[in-house]
């Protein structure tokens, strides 16, 4: 059995169309996958780098984009009044239901479904109130659950960026990360052991000098 981490933030779009593909791309495998929320404004603060949301023409793009993904893959996607949004309240209500940084799908899929079906705004109260229900029953924490969660979110952004973790969606197994919705039929093939993943390409990727 291969053991996925699935690294996810709630703004992303993509997260949840690969929330949704992941199933269909793993079929047939002997899969664990383990989703850990993190911080995509952090990850990106740490590497110098901007989302896609701060480049007017590529964050209508993006909209554009994930839109389209969600209705040929079938799955749907309605933007939020505002994108980006302020994920925080998200990811740290998510890692309430958790003991170790970890959520299971059941999570995922509910805080993803908020945020990414519907058109709603995620972060109105009221709505926010109902997901909060929706996830009463799997609250892990006793004592103080936002301590709780702000903790394990700084450590999971952390964790992440140590591993060379640079956005989101990002899969890791075996040491390996691939990201991206568009990288599941590579690590399908990793998982299935093609032996391109033994050859020198990999590792040759990351040692090519930039003159930038």
């Amino acid at each position: 059995m291969h053991d996925i981490t699935f690294y996810l933030d709630f703004v992303s779009p993509y997260s949840w169309l690969a929330f949704e593909q992941l199933p269909k791309a793993l079929q047939g495998l002997s899969v664990r996958v383990r989703y850990r929320p993190v911080l995509l404004g952090a990850l990106l603060q740490r590497m110098g780098n901007v989302g896609p949301a701060a480049i007017a023409p590529k964050r209508a793009w993006t909209a554009r984009h994930v839109q389209w993904l969600g209705a040929s893959l079938g799955c749907g996607l309605d933007m939020p009044p505002q994108f980006p949004f302020n994920s925080l309240p998200l990811l740290r209500l998510a890692l309430t239901c958790s003991e170790e940084g970890f959520i299971n799908r059941y999570v995922a899929g509910t805080v993803l479904r908020h945020a990414w079906l519907g058109g709603h705004d995620p972060l109105d109260p009221a709505r926010l109130d109902a997901l909060t229900q929706a996830l009463a029953e799997q609250w892990r924490p006793e004592g103080d659950p936002a301590a709780h969660a702000k903790a394990l979110l700084r450590a999971n952004t952390d964790e992440a960026a140590a591993r060379g973790v640079f956005g989101v969606p990002m899969f890791e197994v075996g040491g390996k990360l691939f990201w991206g919705l568009d990288s599941l039929p590579m690590l399908r093939a990793h998982l299935e052991g093609d032996a391109w993943f033994d050859g020198p390409a990999w590792e040759e990727a990351a040692q090519r000098p930039s003159l930038i």
